[in-house]
């Protein structure tokens, strides 16, 4: 059997292993990463060389710092005074949707969800109106705009680091406006979609309840300084490769230290470093050592040489393939390993065209994110959301996400993906 042919079996064999057993992804990710190794698919040497750790620090670091944002309480009390402006129900959903898909442009999704779906628990509650769409509609809302900026979902740090791109460079790239325009446009085009599906909350008013007590505004300055200093080390072309892991690093580091110091909660260090996906972490690592392993047993162009016969070679058709197949496929997997699997078959496929593989990644992104608000099980936010209402003794059928989820999709993928075209192609 050859070196490709065993590659390509032993990556699909993880792949189902990964879809089947979702909580041991980590494990299988780093045991398929040995096999290769041990099989000399991949050279020690080359596996160690293979891990971003920029990547891997960039993501720990924001976890550190977002989870010291959540325990200071300024999430809530940003979205209870949001509730307070608004004419009617309808519009407390829309902008509950819009806060939660800010905050996530910045924080990660799963934490978003965790932050404002209380928030539109307590709304629906105090109406007396059915709590799923609302919570249903904040979760997608917030996988949305993860893809805005580069630490606002797992996949947008993917991108960064394989395409070499800066926190400015979601907004202006080479000369063109960047990713984040895309999302926006996309996230836009929804409200009217929301507006339209919550018609029948029109009119009802909100009582305004009682804002929320912000324990510690330093947690907010370091959330603050983060996108800072990566907007400040983005001006430095030459700059060292983990620059941005080690600002993430750093000012995690200095928030728990300054909590502690603080005595403001006994084992704050401890519930920072327990907020840490050290999973996610994990399986990153042994995707990393995998791709390279795929990629030097030749399987990425492989791949890559497929797509481009199957698309005859026209541009605009590989790009409508790879953005279809990315929302279709991320609607029932996780787009981590997916997004990081496909990263170098469309850098391939670029160069097999001969472009520059921006136009096709950020297609990947736009659709990989997105994808998986189609279904209740696409995205983490999403099982997030519907692990709340759960808990809440609410029962959340298909239905009733596929009713929100399908054509929220739709309008924004369509619109993001057609963005991405008209300035990239």
């Amino acid at each position: 059997m050859n070196q490709m042919l065993l590659a390509l079996i032993l990556f699909a064999v993880m792949y189902v292993l990964l879809l089947v057993f979702s909580e041991k992804r980590w494990i299988i990710a780093l045991a398929a990463a040995a096999v290769f190794i041990v099989l000399g698919i991949l050279p020690v040497g080359g596996a160690i060389g293979a891990i971003n750790w920029n990547v891997l620090m960039m993501l720990a670091g924001t976890m550190a710092i977002v989870e010291l944002f959540i325990q200071s309480g300024m999430p809530q009390r940003m979205a209870e005074g949001l509730l307070r402006v608004v004419p009617d129900v309808r519009w407390a959903i829309v902008a509950l949707s819009l806060f939660s898909g800010l905050i996530s442009a910045f924080v990660d999704n799963v934490a978003t969800v965790l932050m404002v779906a209380p928030v539109g628990l307590a709304v629906a509650k105090q109406i007396k109106t059915n709590p799923v769409p609302v919570i249903i509609a904040i979760a997608v809302s917030s996988n949305l705009q993860g893809a805005a900026t580069l630490v606002g979902d797992t996949t947008s740090i993917l991108l960064a680091g394989y395409v070499g791109m800066s926190f400015n460079d979601f907004f202006w790239f080479h000369g063109r406006l960047g990713i984040f325009f895309a999302v926006e446009v996309g996230a836009l085009l929804t409200i009217p979609v929301l507006l339209w599906l919550f018609r029948a909350e029109k009119g009802r008013k909100i009582a305004p309840s009682e804002l929320t007590e912000v324990r510690d505004y330093v947690p907010t300055a370091l959330l603050l300084g983060t996108v800072l200093l990566l907007i400040a080390a983005s001006q430095f072309p030459n700059k060292p490769e983990l620059t941005n892991g080690v600002i993430c690093m750093a000012l995690a580091v200095i928030g728990v230290v300054y909590e502690t110091l603080r005595g403001a909660k006994d084992g704050v260090a401890k519930d920072v470093l327990k907020a840490i996906d050290y999973k996610t972490l994990l399986l990153l690592t042994g995707l990393f050592m995998v791709i390279q392993g795929l990629t030097s047993a030749g399987v990425i162009d492989a791949i890559a040489q497929l797509f481009v016969k199957v698309g005859g070679g026209s541009k605009a058709l590989m790009y409508v393939m790879i953005v279809g197949v990315s929302v279709l496929l991320s609607a029932f997997i996780d787009n981590i390993p997916y997004v990081a699997t496909m990263l170098p078959v469309v850098s391939s496929i670029s160069a097999m065209l001969g472009i520059e593989p921006y136009l096709f990644a950020f297609g990947l992104l736009i659709g990989a994110t997105l994808g998986g608000n189609i279904t209740p099980i696409g995205a983490s936010a999403n099982i997030a959301g519907i692990g709340i209402l759960q808990k809440e003794g609410y029962k959340v059928a298909t239905k009733d996400f596929l009713r929100i989820g399908i054509p929220f999709t739709l309008i924004a993928a369509v619109s993001g993906a057609l963005v991405i075209w008209l300035v990239w192609a």
